[in-house]
């Protein structure tokens, strides 16, 4: 296995958290009392999504904020904060539900799932809310595709190429995810449940006491319930990528269980949105603080416990108070054909480009042979031509001025007509815009009555008189 080595300077390096992805390696104590000293953040990931551990900067915590957390069942705040946390959550993904995956039955359902969130008196209650309307949302993912290159569908398992089910065989719940877009999904949900753990500690609290979660000593569940709101902006990153981009087969590989899991490459460029969740949740975080911060007995000359995340009383205090919005880093783009790397917003690369439009020329001929030998085009065809035999029939030739000959036509006429749009010629026959662009390019000779029209559109006159 490659190590990849750097070396840092001690004064402005920029590091502010460090991610180590994997399951083998060393970090020595040295290395973790300087990350401690730099105030940088130090997480430990697996590929399949679940947080190791987590370590960041340590201030001292106000008791008082730690009491409050402690007694919130009791004192009906951890209430407020989870239907208020589960509203922000569910509101997200009626948007998404409604404006990119079109699904009217899932949004309406979400809807009244959030109307009904307000009535709420337990935690139970949320709990089975969040849970109808979550099922409903993730029928929706359903059949959402998940593109590969051409050169790569002959060793992508058919089950790898929608969305499916968010609910993995393997396991009962999203964890062991089977396919490429849930294995994103748990990887980008690790990043920010580390964020989360992170932003938590940062401002006070115990990331292990929550309110809507149950009490494990195998997760942070204050955590899991703050991180709730940002779940839909994850959802969103990974469904624009699945409309707009493909997956390499490379990017992943699968267990003899059918687990699929990221490769290190891949898992390390998703690890660099870290800093855009953990940018999201931090409003989310204080407010929590600010909830707890709200129901404790607390001297009047303190206005509150600081913004340190989002820097909100600094703001406010310079007249500003809106936080600063950074997306996340583009996923990456592959030609749909051969997977080599592209340019964002492109669809294939230059050497493929030209055989995919010639594989689309050639359809379109095809399609446009069939379409034109068709009953309903072979139809119009007939009373085209019976149209035009009646025309011919009723014509005669003392209609036409005498001195309009084919020799005048074809020396006078004739020349003009390139100066002449296509529609106006087409307007002034009364014929289709194909026959007469023939005529305008001297490849067809049109029938005696279409002279005089023609003639009176190019301005030909005979004797000194315009005709």
């Amino acid at each position: 296995m490659n190590r990849r080595q750097g070396r840092l300077p001690r004064v402005r390096h920029g590091l502010q958290r460090l991610i180590f992805i994997g399951s083998t390696g060393f970090v020595t104590i040295e290395a973790l009392m300087w990350l401690s000293a730099q105030d940088v953040a130090f997480i430990l990931l697996q590929r399949d999504g679940r947080v190791v551990t987590t370590t960041g900067p340590v201030r001292p915590s106000d008791a008082r904020l730690r009491r409050a957390q402690s007694v919130a069942l009791q004192s009906g705040v951890a209430m407020e904060i989870a239907r208020e946390l589960i509203n922000q959550k569910l509101s997200g993904q009626e948007t998404l539900a409604r404006d990119d995956l079109a699904d009217s039955r899932a949004t309406q359902l979400i809807a009244s799932t959030r109307t009904a969130l307000k009535d709420t008196t337990t935690m139970e209650s949320i709990r089975y809310l969040e849970a109808q309307a979550g099922h409903a949302y993730w029928a929706a993912w359903r059949s959402v595709q998940v593109a590969f290159p051409r050169a790569d569908l002959r060793r992508v398992p058919n089950h790898w190429r929608s969305f499916g089910t968010r609910i993995s065989p393997l396991s009962g719940s999203p964890r062991l995810a089977i396919n490429p877009a849930n294995s994103i999904l748990n990887f980008l949900y690790a990043l920010l449940e580390s964020e989360t753990r992170l932003a938590i500690t940062a401002l006070g609290l115990d990331a292990g006491l929550g309110f809507l979660h149950f009490d494990d000593r195998s997760r942070d569940s204050l955590a899991l319930d703050v991180l709730e709101p940002i779940r839909p902006e994850i959802d969103a990153y990974v469904l624009q990528w699945l409309k707009r981009e493909a997956f390499r087969r490379e990017w992943f590989f699968e267990e003899r269980d059918g687990n699929c899991r990221l490769m290190a490459t891949f898992a390390a460029r998703l690890a660099e949105t870290a800093p855009t969740w953990g940018r999201a949740v931090a409003p989310f975080a204080e407010w929590v603080v600010s909830t707890l911060w709200e129901s404790t007995h607390k001297p009047n000359r303190r206005s509150g416990p600081a913004t340190r995340l989002t820097q909100y009383h600094r703001r406010q205090a310079k007249g500003g108070t809106s936080t600063p919005k950074v997306s996340p880093p583009r996923p990456a783009s592959v030609c749909r054909s051969c997977g080599a790397a592209i340019k964002s917003g492109k669809r294939y690369c230059v050497s493929c480009w030209v055989t995919v439009s010639r594989e689309g020329l050639i359809q379109a001929a095809k399609l446009g042979r069939v379409r034109g030998h068709g009953p309903e085009a072979r139809a119009r065809q007939a009373e085209k031509q019976r149209k035009h035999a009646a025309a011919v029939k009723q014509w005669k030739p003392s209609d036409k001025p005498d001195w309009l000959t084919e020799k005048v036509y074809r020396e006078k006429i004739q020349p003009r007509l390139p100066a002449i749009r296509v529609p106006a010629i087409s307007s002034a026959l009364g014929i289709s815009e194909p026959y007469a662009a023939l005529i305008r390019s001297k490849k067809y000779l049109p029938h005696p009555r279409h002279w005089p029209a023609l003639a009176k559109l190019v301005e030909v006159w005979s004797g000194g008189s315009k005709y």
